[in-house]
């Protein structure tokens, strides 16, 4: 009995050190000794270069396969089957994330980029790269920056994402199941790759140019819904051109504007950036119905980049658009949807430009950043980094390192944020509705863009980091009686870090714009 009893503990001891030694490795500091507090006041003014570069991150989808009840989920037992493409014997599933996971790819509708726009004051050197992607986390970021050739002489770089549901995961959440990533370890380390040499030849493509700053606040606020109480959107689009001082062509855009690229919805398996595509398409070759040229595009690279899309801000499968070549209006998810949804706003970016007198030749540089320490409470998503579905490092005990920035040019100025901020924390309209888990006044407050210096206010979610929902903390619910006398708790709480996170975001970006 006393020998069984020896053995049992044993056991117990091996099994709960082998448990413990795979919970540290997967919590474990990738990057202990990182930090990025950047200082950059401003200098003399300068001629400004500023560089583009497009580089493809469109993975392979070597197997198809057949969706036998429809319900876009690949579940054999369903009577789902696969085509082995390439005969290896198995299934080689590309896992999209957003949405439902078991959401294999079944082909591509057009290719996912890197795309990366740099801007050089003769002092300082800023690189901001968007990838087609959901989200790309700190750690990740942080490899791309150690990757980096000193060569480059970036003082800072920005790796942001478009957010789009049609791409392969690259944060864990959306597996074969609830315990297993969906990321392929081989696709994030060639998206790694390419998005150094996309910064690489951004910088390599360097020209003196002519910036010329754009916006449009109001029209597009129809093209976006919120889905949640109080309804703030970030509905407007801000634009910088960069045209070449010797040849004036365009070297590229910057697009800015806010809503999830989910217009195609859940059942859309075909690889795609959804609705950016279409930006970017309309901004670089012009507005096309069939053969015949609408209008034309200004050349260049487009880079679309998101903004404050918590809330969330989305284009629901029940909500209209329409299109502003054929007319013909649209509510069921389609490409159709996605294209007039682009269109519209390639139109509104193009008129924006061509009337906007704003310009900058040259300039300087401000540039203050902060890396910063997030609590974890979310008990799935702490379930998630011990079992390593979410492969990423604590900084100590379910503490999430992060980062936030805020930099200046000419009449513009631009605020990172790492995740999907609410728009009433970056506009204004914090509620504080019966039923609010924390019975507090609004904290995030004044809202940041009341704080942003310049005509032109750029706020970049999902930049260097993807955290998730940053909710104001009056507006937390995940307790009855639930906030506007809903019946169930909101969408929000389940995919955020926590009711700390809102916070402590608003609190260091406002130290960094009152600095």
């Amino acid at each position: 009995m006393i020998k069984v009893l020896k053995i049992t503990i044993i056991i117990l001891i091996i099994t709960l050190t082998g448990i413990s030694v795979f919970i540290f490795k997967n919590l474990r500091n990738r990057h202990p000794d990182y930090s990025i507090d950047v200082v950059v006041t401003k200098s003399h003014i300068q001629p400004i270069q500023v560089g583009f570069a497009a580089v493809t991150i469109t993975p392979e989808v070597p197997d198809r396969w057949t969706d036998a009840n429809q319900d876009s989920q690949y579940i054999p037992k369903d009577g789902d089957t696969f085509s082995d493409e390439n005969a290896n014997g198995k299934f080689d599933a590309v896992w999209l994330a957003g949405f439902q996971n078991k959401r294999p790819a079944n082909g591509i509708h057009d290719d996912l980029w890197a795309r990366t726009v740099v801007i050089d004051d003769g002092r300082s050197l800023v690189s901001i790269t968007v990838l087609d992607a959901i989200g790309f986390m700190y750690d990740d970021i942080i490899d791309v920056r150690k990757r980096l050739p000193e060569s480059t002489k970036i003082t800072y770089s920005i790796i942001s994402s478009t957010h789009t549901h049609e791409a392969p995961d690259l944060l864990g959440l959306w597996g074969k199941g609830y315990f297993s990533s969906g990321v392929d370890p081989d696709y994030i380390q060639y998206v790694k790759d390419k998005c150094v040499l996309s910064i690489i030849e951004a910088v390599e493509a360097k020209k003196p140019a002519l910036l010329k700053f754009a916006e449009d606040t109001y029209g597009l606020k129809d093209l976006v819904f919120d889905t949640r109480k109080p309804i703030v959107t970030d509905h407007g689009l801000r634009l910088i051109q960069a045209i070449d001082i010797e040849s004036t062509h365009t070297l590229g855009t910057l697009i800015a504007w806010a809503n999830h690229p989910e217009t195609l919805w859940n059942d859309n398996l075909l690889i795609t950036s959804d609705f950016p595509h279409f930006v970017r398409e309309g901004i670089e070759n012009g507005i096309y119905h069939g053969d015949s040229l609408i209008q034309d595009g200004i050349g260049g690279i487009a880079v679309y980049i998101n903004g404050a899309i918590g809330g969330l801000m989305t284009t629901p499968p029940d909500f209209e658009v329409r299109d502003p070549v054929t007319k013909n209006v649209y509510t069921a998810p389609s490409f159709d949807k996605a294209r007039a949804q682009g269109t519209q706003i390639a139109l509104a970016s193009l008129k924006a430009l061509k009337n906007s007198q704003d310009t900058l030749q040259s300039g300087n540089l401000s540039i203050f950043t902060k890396t910063i320490d997030l609590p974890l409470t979310n008990q799935i998503f702490r379930l998630g980094a011990s079992l390593g579905v979410l492969d990423r490092g604590m900084n100590g005990w379910m503490t999430m390192q992060s980062e936030v920035s805020f930099f200046t040019l000419g009449p513009a100025s631009f605020v990172t944020v790492p995740g999907e901020i609410y728009p009433e924390i970056i506009n204004g309209g914090i509620g504080t509705p019966n039923g609010q888990d924390f019975a507090i006044n609004p904290v995030e407050i004044p809202a940041i863009r009341d704080m942003m210096p310049g005509k032109y206010k750029f706020v970049f979610g999902m930049a260097n980091d993807m955290i998730g929902y940053i909710i104001p903390k009056s507006e937390w619910d995940e307790k009855e009686p639930y906030l506007y006398n809903e019946t169930e708790s909101p969408y929000g709480e389940i995919n955020s870090v926590g009711h700390e996170t809102g916070p402590i975001i608003h609190r260091e970006i406002s130290k960094l714009l009152l600095r």
